[in-house]
């Protein structure tokens, strides 16, 4: 069994109001930085289990606030039960969940785990660490009611961060209803003219895009990374929403690694992304029926038909796709 140091954060924190934590990692070394972060932000965790051990812990322990999972080194026989069982456990106690996982196993860990209540972190640094545990405490007070204590300077930054990003996927989303409920668009959004009768899917002439448009379109965005720092235009969201247009253009299916890398940004980045588009209904996992470890991102209904109006509305301003 693996152990995590229990010593508390920051000079002057008091465990009195904290939440606990489990932690699950099979290597001494992943289980030290996981209760290393732990404790920087002031959260209480004990000896990690192992994998083995985990299941049974899992059950043991109904008022834990917060399970990590360090799933790099787990074994694979042991992997997806206590994934699918840390999901569950996670959901009916309102708790939060964090994975640290690696590369090579994102489509294994996102095929169990997806959603709001579940981090993915990508062979994470301790400064992601300690962001995500940030993040988990917010959404468990905002969850709870309840103010819970951050003793990190990390807290402020993240949780404005996190407005953002929710921000900017609400935005997005309701772009895209509006065009599909043909409602006007935002005031100088240059959609369409004002005024102007939406036409959806099959009313009228169709968008008329191929998917060679939209892979020429990501393949121009692609191109400004070679001329400006990538960070200015990094856009996640919309290349995602491209890339998974043009493969419901072309039939063809999209992993979670694979669209990670459609995103242009880091992986703990891109992860985060996909979680919240689909908590926002705009993606939607389809498991793999040949590969139980494998979970395809598709767009979900309201996301294509989102992505049809907007397509459809440029062509009829003769706008190229940006």
């Amino acid at each position: 069994m693996a152990t995590v140091s229990t010593h508390p954060g920051p000079p002057g924190n008091s465990y009195s109001d904290a939440l606990s934590a489990l932690v699950i990692a099979e290597n001494a070394g992943e289980a030290r930085d996981a209760g290393e972060a732990l404790a920087l932000a002031g959260i209480r965790a004990g000896a990690a289990v192992s994998f083995a051990e985990a299941l049974d812990e899992i059950d043991d322990r109904p008022g834990i606030d917060l399970i990590v999972i360090e799933a790099v080194g787990a074994p694979e026989a042991l992997l997806d039960a206590v994934l699918a069982r840390a999901d569950l456990a996670a959901r009916e106690r309102d708790a939060a969940l964090v994975a640290a996982i690696g590369e090579d196993q994102i489509d294994a860990v996102a095929a169990q785990l997806l959603g709001r209540h579940a981090q993915l972190l990508c062979a994470p640094g301790m400064g992601e660490r300690i962001a995500a545990l940030a993040v988990a405490k917010a959404q468990l007070a905002a969850a709870r009611g309840g103010r819970v204590r951050v003793n990190d300077a990390t807290r402020e930054n993240e949780d404005e961060r996190l407005r953002r990003l929710n921000e900017e996927v609400a935005r997005i989303a309701d772009t895209l209803a509006r065009l599909t409920r043909g409602e006007d668009s935002e005031p100088g959004a240059g959609v369409r003219e004002p005024g102007s009768g939406y036409r959806g899917p099959g009313d009228g002439d169709p968008p008329g895009v191929t998917p060679q448009e939209i892979r020429l379109a990501i393949r121009s965005r692609r191109l400004r990374g070679q001329f400006f720092q990538g960070e200015l235009f990094a856009d996640p969201a919309w290349d995602m929403l491209l890339d998974l247009f043009a493969a419901e253009l072309e039939r063809r299916q999209v992993s979670v690694s694979s669209l990670c890398i459609a995103a242009a940004v880091p992986p703990t980045t891109a992860l985060r992304w996909i979680g919240t588009l689909h908590d926002a209904g705009l993606f939607e996992r389809k498991a793999d029926p040949s590969d139980r470890r494998r979970a395809y991102i598709a767009l979900s209904a309201k996301g294509l038909d989102g992505m049809r109006a907007y397509l459809a509305a440029v062509k009829r301003q003769g706008l190229g796709i940006a």
